[in-house]
């Protein structure tokens, strides 16, 4: 259980609630319980008259209604109040499973961009749906039956103890080896648990990287490989539930046969006593037999509620892993800072932890507000890497990175990232409309202002092609538009804030040359005053900016303006020559 100790927080945020929860759910079964002594009662009075001891038949009959008057009253206020307690138990579960969505979904957000290249989406949105599901169980039924049971057994055996001592003695004889199996059977479940959503997550992963990737999947012709695969998995995943399932099956029956040998000594024993006299009334033993039935769903639900309680240990135990992982980037300062934009790189080197590939090697370079730098180089030189420490997605190993003179790692991360209008090179789009696309670089975005931002990166023609325009819905990650396409909504979504520092990571590799120097002209007016940084492959791009650097394996080997470096032997020049032929073929 020192998993579950996580959610005692949500039980002292709710305890008003449960408290009254448990307040109803006692009173349900102690009105449940209560017709017990009554048909008892008439028992007595229908064995009284049988035997000549009662002679009275009008107060025979009065006395069989009133009890059924008293039955059918103590039935309704417990059924209403058994309904008040499932309202209770199940509404307060949802609340808790609730915030512990958004308490999982949250903790995703703060975590660094490390931890997604380490673990896969299929495994971490099945902790956030299906593992927290099976936590909600413990949290909403779990509870609220644990609360019955336990409040069922204690009255139900006052008034055993008050009816017949010594026959309860006798009727719990069972209970031991209950608890025993119940706690074998525990152990079992947890274990069985824990591989069950092991194999879910690797189902769902499996899953979701098949529907993400099945263009791939179609244009290379393995869907029956595929389709195998995700077989045998299934498969896989259908003998670690069978397994589960078995132990499971246990509980049920093992419940029936105590409860059966619970009755039987009721019967044996309690008659017994009768014949020898122990006993006075027969109303004793009926009232034995009721008890010890009404204690079946009870004592069966111990099997039930054990079962809920080990699976959301397990699964809890997989939220807990995560939610324990802390963030590698942490925001160090509470109050917003006012971003200029100057950028300064002092002997910066760095090294990714899940590949052990040093990015950077002692890089040094300064672009002051208002100017363009351009970066070029090889695949694999570093040239993204740069731009994702001035986003803080990573923190350096060696040297400082200072922005407006203050060292990154001092400012406000949410203020940084706020003045930052950042292209990926893999552009990606939500499953949404066009307009709310762009307007994800700011949702306050008037229509004129999403045109305006549409028109700067040369997409507004081609969205108001769409039959649906601005309103046309993407498929996943914007598989509607063509490549060149998505990067210029990219480009759209990230000047429509008006952002300080500008950073384009090769984002116009998929448009013609003619729509380049479109955007770029265009670019060229808005990030006046701004600092930007060009990531790119084409001299054209990189032409105009103020300062060119030249990366190889993680080093600058070059920079200077255009008109310098196209006047010195090295790969900016080799790279121009080898272009402008291009261009003149």
């Amino acid at each position: 259980m020192k998993h579950l100790r996580h959610l005692n927080k949500y039980f002292v945020k709710y305890k008003w609630k449960l408290i009254s929860g448990l307040i109803i759910t006692i009173a349900a079964r102690i009105f449940a319980i209560y017709y017990i002594p009554l048909i008892g009662n008439s028992t007595n009075v229908i064995e009284g008259y049988v035997k000549g001891e009662i002679t009275d038949v009008s107060f025979v009959r009065s006395e069989l209604v009133y009890n059924i008057l008293l039955i059918i009253g103590a039935t309704l206020i417990s059924a209403f109040l058994t309904f008040l307690m499932r309202q209770t138990f199940i509404v307060v579960s949802r609340h808790m499973e609730y915030d512990l969505k958004n308490e999982v979904y949250r903790h995703y957000q703060d975590l660094s961009l490390n931890f997604y290249k380490k673990n896969r989406t299929g495994d971490l949105m099945n902790r956030i749906s299906d593992d927290v599901s099976k936590v909600r169980m413990y949290l909403g039924p779990a509870i609220m039956y644990s609360v019955t049971t336990f409040t069922s057994t204690v009255v139900v055996l006052i008034y055993m103890i008050e009816a017949a001592p010594e026959l309860t003695l006798f009727t719990v004889i069972p209970l031991p080896v209950l608890s025993f199996a119940i706690y074998k059977l525990s152990v079992a479940i947890h274990k069985r648990s824990t591989v069950v959503q092991q194999y879910l997550s690797r189902l769902n992963t499996f899953t979701q990287e098949s529907f993400s990737g099945i263009a791939v999947i179609k244009s290379y012709g393995i869907e029956p490989q595929t389709n195998r695969n995700f077989t045998e998995l299934s498969n896989t995943n259908r003998d670690k539930n069978i397994d589960l399932v078995k132990v499971q099956a246990f509980f049920f029956p093992l419940m029936v046969l105590l409860i059966g040998i619970s009755n039987i000594l009721v019967i044996y024993i309690g008659g017994r006593k009768y014949l020898n006299g122990e006993i006075e009334n027969l109303g004793v033993i009926v009232e034995f037999l009721l008890y010890v039935n009404m204690l079946t769903w009870p004592v069966a639900s111990i099997g039930w509620v054990t079962s809920l309680i080990q699976q959301a240990e397990a699964s809890q135990e997989r939220i807990n892993e995560f939610l324990n992982q802390k963030p590698e980037i942490k925001n160090h300062k509470s109050a917003p800072d006012k971003i200029a934009g100057s950028i300064a790189f002092k002997n910066v080197s760095f090294t990714y932890d899940d590949t052990n590939i040093t990015a950077l090697k002692n890089v040094s370079f300064e672009v002051k507000n208002g100017e363009t730098l351009a970066i070029i180089g090889k695949t694999g030189a570093g040239k993204s890497t740069v731009l994702e420490l001035i986003g803080r997605l990573y923190d350096v190993d060696q040297g400082e990175i200072s922005i407006d003179g203050t060292n990154i790692r001092e400012l406000n991360l949410e203020s940084l990232r706020n003045s930052i209008g950042y292209v990926p090179q893999d552009a990606f789009l939500f499953s949404d409309s066009i307009r709310n696309n762009i307007k994800f670089g700011k949702t306050s975005a008037s229509d004129e202002e999403i045109y305006e931002a549409a028109r700067n990166a040369s997409v507004h023609k081609n969205i108001t092609g769409f039959s649906k325009g601005y309103d046309t819905v993407l498929g996943e990650r914007g598989i509607t538009l063509s490549g060149g396409q998505k990067q210029r909504v990219s480009i759209a979504r990230a000047i429509i804030h008006n952002p300080a520092i500008l950073l384009f990571d090769d984002c116009l590799s998929a448009v013609d040359t003619e729509t380049e120097e479109e955007i770029l002209n265009n670019l060229f007016k808005i990030s006046q005053n701004k600092t930007t940084i060009i990531v790119s492959h084409r001299i054209s791009s990189a032409k105009n900016a103020d300062k060119i650097i030249i990366l190889e394996d993680g080093k600058i080997v070059q920079q200077g303006a255009h008109s310098q470096l196209i006047n010195q032997e090295g790969y900016y020049k080799e790279l121009y020559a080898k272009q402008l032929n291009e261009k003149e073929m």
